[in-house]
């Protein structure tokens, strides 16, 4: 793949750049700060890009307001943010425009390589995925009235595993079901949800939306 990777700190750029090279990619820019990323995701069209959400001049949320402003620009385009800590804030709002392609994972996941490359290859590809504690902070903290309330334990498990970026093949593995029964139940989903029948990938996004906001 051609990758852009963006971030402040000079170590972990470096250090992106080379676990990418040595994994195959090709890295086709490395900067800095925000201006940049949205420049050089403009000039290249890369396959995907790695963001830090916190990058100069504020080092609050640069990072994530330049990989929007890139999508916006460049409808589509894939990017896996990089955060210190659980914002679900920052993952609603990669996904608000539905197109689906967008990762947001924990810094300390770049450690764990092989998860790492799996998701920025699944973002590639056009999947939605989220780190696993963002995921486990949402079922800890679901309010008593939300949209998915309707939900059974076993769906709220498989919209989970969706937000974590899994195709329908590696949830039935998990969980020891048929194909045939996962597609059911996350029909379900989409019909508790409320999502009319359209493109799979876009009805996956907005019920992932649903869970972030709940």
């Amino acid at each position: 793949m051609r990758i852009v990777v963006a971030d402040d700190a000079v170590l972990l750029r470096e250090g992106l750049v080379r676990l990418l090279t040595e994994d195959g990619h090709h890295v086709v820019a490395a900067v800095g700060d925000g201006p940049a990323l949205v420049e050089a995701v403009l000039a290249h069209r890369p396959d995907a890009s790695v963001v830090d959400v916190r990058m100069p001049p504020t080092h609050t949320d640069e990072g994530l307001r330049a990989a929007i402003s890139a999508r916006a620009q460049l409808p589509g385009t894939p990017v896996l943010v990089l955060s210190q800590y659980v914002e679900v804030s920052y993952a609603a709002e990669l996904l608000a425009d539905g197109s689906g392609a967008v990762g947001y994972l924990l810094k300390d996941r770049v450690a764990r390589v092989e998860e790492f490359l799996d998701a920025l290859d699944r973002v590639a590809g056009g999947a939605t995925v989220l780190d696993p504690q963002v995921v486990s902070q949402l079922l800890a903290g679901q309010r008593r009235q939300d949209p998915l309330q309707a939900l059974t334990a076993r769906e709220r498990q498989l919209l989970a595993l969706m937000a974590e970026g899994h195709s329908n093949t590696a949830i039935a593995r998990q969980l020891a079901l048929s194909n045939s029964a996962v597609e059911k139940h996350i029909g379900n989903v989409f019909a508790k949800l409320g999502l009319p029948p359209d493109d799979a990938l876009h009805r996956r996004v907005l019920a992932v939306l649903a869970y972030l906001r709940s």
